[in-house]
């Protein structure tokens, strides 16, 4: 009997699967769905570290490996750069200095290998 029992609940579940696999595979399923961008306009860098503001978590640093360190204020709605002016372009590395949240220390370069890599180069 429990043989018979685990037999008929396996063909329950079988059916009703297969059922919401016939569904999900519907056109009609995903008529409501458009194609929208939700990221960037174009392929963006390569993320290479984030620093938190420890008593504002809206206020936040990206390092970028193929550009720049950006800043947000609001949680990442809207970011700006503030290292356009600086002698490097690639940034490997992002951290706030513990005594100070408004200092910030930042590493030129990127520490990966490959023939994407930006690599430090300061003009003077």
């Amino acid at each position: 009997m429990k043989h018979l029992f685990i037999f008929f609940l396996s063909f329950v579940f079988t059916i009703s699967h297969a059922q919401q696999d016939t569904m999900l595979n519907k056109a009609s399923t995903y008529n409501a769905l458009k194609f929208r961008n939700i990221g960037p306009s174009i392929t963006s860098g390569r993320i290479a570290d984030i620093a938190v503001h420890p008593d504002n978590h809206n206020v936040m640093y990206v390092a970028v490996g193929s550009g720049n360190v950006w800043k947000t204020e609001n949680a990442g709605t809207t970011w700006k750069p503030i290292f356009e002016k600086e002698g490097s372009y690639s940034i490997g590395c992002i951290t706030m200095d513990p005594s100070n949240p408004h200092t910030l220390w930042v590493g030129t370069g990127e520490n990966v290998g490959g023939r994407h890599v930006g690599f430090n180069r300061i003009w003077t």
